[in-house]
């Protein structure tokens, strides 16, 4: 009498262990294997030992994707370029980032602003960088703002260093006159 009372909590304890799939898919889906997080994340990339770019964020995902692992920004990214010197030559700021790994290619998106030491500065609301060509470009609405013009066009391209520059469809030029001086 006494194991049968005994099998019968052990079964009524068993039953009370029930776990609907919902929750456990919820609980599963916050610990991906697939997935690696990092908080305020900064990274230095360096040629001949020197620093010539220098990105942070406050998340950073790591998708461990076997066809197409990448880095992902999602809280936003900013990027700061150095000359040889080591003097800060431009800076980029993203709402969102992304580089893919196996096809050498970083984009970023929403609010994209690039800015220059010298005053230029380009808006747009998506950017992408091609690792292997060394090209960074565009298809979308841009404005270019220069110290003494204002530009607007559809699509642009660079070279990576942003030393040579051509704005597609240019749709309108503004002159910034200088103020006359009392």
């Amino acid at each position: 009498m006494l194991r049968f009372i005994l099998f019968g909590l052990a079964l009524i304890s068993l039953a009370a262990c029930k776990n609907e799939l919902a929750e456990i898919e919820a609980l599963t889906d916050n610990y991906s294997t697939n997935v690696e997080t990092a908080k305020e994340v900064e990274i230095l990339y360096s040629d001949s030992a020197q620093v010539r770019v220098r990105i942070t964020g406050p998340t950073m995902l790591y998708h461990l994707d076997r066809t197409q692992p990448h880095q992902e920004f999602p809280d936003g990214v900013n990027v700061d370029f150095y000359d040889a010197e080591g003097l800060v030559t431009g800076e980029l700021t993203a709402r969102y980032g992304v580089r893919y790994e196996n096809r050498g290619e970083v984009v970023v998106r929403d609010s994209v602003v690039w800015k220059s030491t010298e005053g230029e500065k380009l808006e747009t609301e998506e950017l992408i960088w091609d690792e292997h060509t060394g090209k960074v470009y565009t298809k979308k609405f841009v404005v270019v703002t220069r110290p003494d013009e204002i530009i607007y066009g559809h699509g642009f391209e660079a070279d990576q260093n942003f030393t040579y520059s051509r704005i597609n469809a240019i749709e309108g030029r503004i002159k910034v006159e200088e103020p006359a001086e009392e």
